[in-house]
Parts: C-alpha cells; structure tokens; sequence
C-alpha cells in the first residue's frame, strides 16, 4: 500500500464536523480531517507494520496521517533523531500522546527520553517526557520498582510548571506509576505528599489529584487482589520446583 492510497483512505474516512469537537478538546493542528481513534486503528491493523510507510505518513503533516504513522511504525528502526525531530512537530496534546503510548515507548530509548525530555522547556516536549513515564508504566510490565524512582523525582522538581498540558501530564504519570503495584503505590503517595507541601499552586494541584486516585478503596483493592494473585503464582511454582 503507497501513501498515496493511504492518504486517499483516509479523506474517505473526514468528518468535517469533528474537525470542530476535536478543537474544543484542544486538538488542533494544521490539517485536521476529523478521523476517530478507533478508524484509525482499524486502518492501522488493515496496513501491518511499515517503517517507509510511517516515514511518508508522518511527512504529510495530516494529523490523522501522523497519528495513523505511530500507530504502524516499527519500533526497532526508529532512531534518536526521527523521535527527536516527530517530537519538534508536537502541536497538539493528542499527536504527544498517541506517538509516546503507540510507538516511543517500545523503542529502547524511551526510559533515557522520558527523564530528558521533562526538562525541556517547550510545552509539549516537556508534556512528553511525563506522558512517556506514563506509557511506560502501563505497558513496560518487566520494569523493575526502582527504574520509577526517578521518573517520582522529576515529577517532583518539574511540579511547579504551571501550563496545563504540563502539569496535567506530570499527574498523569504520577498515577500511572502508583497504580503499579503496592510498593510504587506507597512511593507515589510519598512523593505527591512531598509534592503537595511545595509552594505552588500546579504542585497542590496535581498531588491532590493524584492522591484521591491512588489512596481510593478501588485502587487500593485492585492493587492487593495482584499482589495476591502474584504470590499464590509464585507460591505454586515454588511448589512444582
């Protein structure tokens, strides 16, 4: 499949009147086409994988193209530099997102980009660096506890950044990285306490939030019932040693 049939694909696919819901949740760009998450996932399935294919998506500027190029790309032919030059192109929340969740955090620069990348100073490649640390901890299930710790100290130091799309991903990671398993739970808590007593109005906020979510009953039960599963599977094959 060319790009050209791709990008024909997905003008079929427009919808003019979503163009305007997506701007009133902030997503907007220079072309928009007003394409559902769903459809493009669909049509990512239909194309496979395709690193030449991704390259010419992401070029277009379309940001459904863009969107559908993440979700295709392969993860062992990206390099540094294509992350670093997707990440200059970032302008909109959910472009940040879906490339960090679908493809930036299955290559194996991800844990280093993630730490440098929430120093930046431009809006979204700093939102970057925390929606990664979020990507990572929902789907990297073989990462040690200790491999989040200082993912808890820059959202820490970086808690005082008051532009929404920055503070509202740094609490994002926070509770992605508490909802874990008990052991990152407690560390989270402790550092969104630390985090609440700073001198900042961003900082209160996003340790208020976060503590709501991971001290609730439901997290708190959900997390005891995995550490149960997690011995009693342990504890059989022990057994079968």
């Amino acid at each position: 499949m060319t790009v050209e049939d791709v990008l024909l694909r997905l003008q079929t696919l427009a919808n003019p009147v979503n163009v305007a819901g997506m701007a009133r949740f902030a997503i907007t760009s220079k072309r928009v086409l007003g394409i559902s998450v769903t459809q493009l996932r669909r049509v990512a399935r239909e194309i496979g994988k395709s690193h030449a294919l991704a390259l010419a998506l992401w070029k277009s500027g379309i940001f459904e193209a863009r969107a559908l190029a993440a979700m295709i790309e392969e993860p062992a032919r990206v390099s540094e530099a294509q992350m670093e030059r997707w990440l200059r192109a970032f302008d909109n929340w959910a472009i940040c997102d879906g490339c960090c969740g679908d493809l930036f955090d299955k290559t194996p620069f991800a844990w280093r980009k993630a730490l440098e990348w929430s120093e930046r100073q431009r809006e979204f490649e700093k939102r970057a660096g925390f929606a990664l640390m979020a990507a990572l901890s929902r789907h990297d299930r073989r990462a040690a506890n200790s491999q989040f710790m200082p993912f808890l100290a820059a959202i820490r130091r970086e808690s005082d950044d008051g532009r929404n799309f920055v503070r509202k991903a740094a609490n994002w990671a926070l509770r992605e990285i508490g909802k874990r398993n008990l052991t990152l739970n407690q560390a989270a808590v402790r550092e969104a306490q630390a985090i609440r007593a700073l001198d900042s109005p961003s900082a209160r906020w996003i340790a208020a939030d976060a503590l709501r979510e991971l001290r609730s009953e439901a997290v708190q039960t959900r997390l005891r019932s995995r550490k149960s599963k997690l011995e009693n599977r342990n504890s059989k094959f022990e057994i079968r040693k």
